[in-house]
């Protein structure tokens, strides 16, 4: 594929006046961002990726929108890909020694003729609009699940976390569910099956009150693994393909040791996840007959 594009720049000598520093510094400072050596790695991997932007620039952009995966100019959008920022979509700013910034737009922000098939890093298609996404928080909401949107770029599909380590029946543990907003309805499905499948999993710890076990510590490749095979099932039994069969496939080829994965929990998290969506197989089954021992009397 051809990469898509980024701004090409040269260093100027204006990210080293003192006026960027202190912008630069002012921006960590006021967002607290880069707290944490996982972040602070993320910033360097986010840096090293969007090779055609000074390193500067990268960072002023991954504070605008974390997750951002390509950006480039107007100019740059319509003349080599034909695709032109949206109506009110919101411009990222660059520092431009000729400026003194410039502005550029996310991909995600761009529409017009289709990008290349594997620019998107997280694909989903199938029957999910966003009347269902709707549908599906509410239902999420009903079980102390607070799902928010959040602006960022394609590279940042949602997370999970928990705002409240309940103690019991009367006090509820409550999770918040991160989803990117920029991303189509089916994709978001995806993200809330994953996020779900985290929770369920015990990824996050024991609840009680939704039958989570205890289940923390398995380390990163594992809970991914297991929480993409959530989203996996629960995507594909309602229609929705997406990129957790490419993930699945790369693991099956590399041929890895399933040995620690629990399948017993898999299973068990992807019906809790479709349960509380609300979208419970509805098989109805018969009683099996009552047979009366022999000379049993009669009610």
């Amino acid at each position: 594929m051809d990469r898509l594009p980024a701004v090409v720049s040269a260093q100027p000598d204006l990210f080293e006046t003192d006026a960027a520093r202190s912008l630069l510094d002012q921006l960590i400072n006021d967002s607290r961002l880069y707290t944490q050596s996982k972040d602070y790695k993320a910033l360097l991997d986010f840096v090293v990726r969007l090779r055609n932007f000074a390193p500067f620039n990268a960072m002023l952009l991954q504070i605008q929108k974390p997750g951002l995966t390509y950006a480039a100019s107007a100019r740059d959008w319509l003349e080599r890909f034909d695709r032109q920022p949206k109506v009110g979509a919101r411009p990222l700013l660059i520092l431009w020694p000729f400026g003194p910034v410039a502005l550029v737009y996310d991909v995600m922000d761009t529409e017009g003729q289709p990008l290349p098939e594997d620019a998107a890093s997280f694909v989903a298609i199938g029957g999910i609009d966003a009347a269902r996404m709707d549908t599906f928080i509410a239902c999420a909401g009903k079980k102390n699940i607070e799902c928010v949107w959040i602006d960022a770029g394609d590279g940042k599909a949602g997370s999970i976390t928990v705002t409240h380590r309940g103690k019991g029946e009367k006090d509820p543990s409550r999770y918040r569910i991160s989803i990117n907003r920029n991303h189509p309805p089916p994709v978001q499905f995806a993200t809330l099956a994953h996020e779900l499948g985290h929770l369920f999993l015990g990824h996050l710890g024991r609840d009680g009150n939704l039958s989570v076990p205890a289940r923390r510590g398995g380390g990163h490749a594992l809970v991914e693994l297991e929480a993409e095979s959530v989203a996996y099932l629960v995507c594909e039994r309602n229609g929705v393909t997406s990129k957790s069969a490419v993930y699945l496939s790369n693991f099956v080829e590399k041929n890895t040791s399933t040995g620690a994965l629990d399948l017993y929990q898999v299973m068990r998290a992807a019906g809790h996840v479709e349960a509380l969506l609300e979208l419970t197989a509805h098989t109805r089954y018969d009683r099996p007959p009552i047979r009366r021992r022999l000379g049993a009397r009669n009610p």
